[in-house]
């Protein structure tokens, strides 16, 4: 069950470009990358990446050897899908703490 925690967090607000602003004024991250839905921002340790959508806080990007597998083993411990991507592959999983993971995989499932 090998997993790594990225130095990626994730986000969705409903105007990625404002969010990124607030992120770029008010704690100095440098905008890398600009996408219609995406805004992309590189810190000193962290990266944060700013997806067009409802709120949902911080997501923790966690690369599994297999989507699927790390989900059924999530929902087996009570953990609930946020939002479900197969063909990506990834998966949002909210745990029963309130983490929220993006589980993405290097290899398709």
């Amino acid at each position: 069950m090998a997993n790594a925690f990225s130095s990626d967090i994730l986000i969705q607000a409903p105007d990625p470009k404002s969010a990124a602003a607030f992120y770029v004024d008010s704690l100095g991250f440098e905008v890398t990358g600009e996408e219609e839905n995406m805004v992309s921002l590189h810190g000193q340790h962290i990266n944060i990446f700013i997806e067009q959508g409802p709120l949902l806080g911080p997501v923790l990007e966690v690369t599994v050897d297999s989507v699927e597998a790390a989900k059924r083993r999530l929902l087996a411990k009570g953990c609930i899908v946020i939002k479900d991507e197969p063909d990506f592959p990834r998966c949002y999983v909210r745990d029963n703490y309130g983490l929220i993971y993006n589980l993405i995989s290097h290899s398709r499932d």
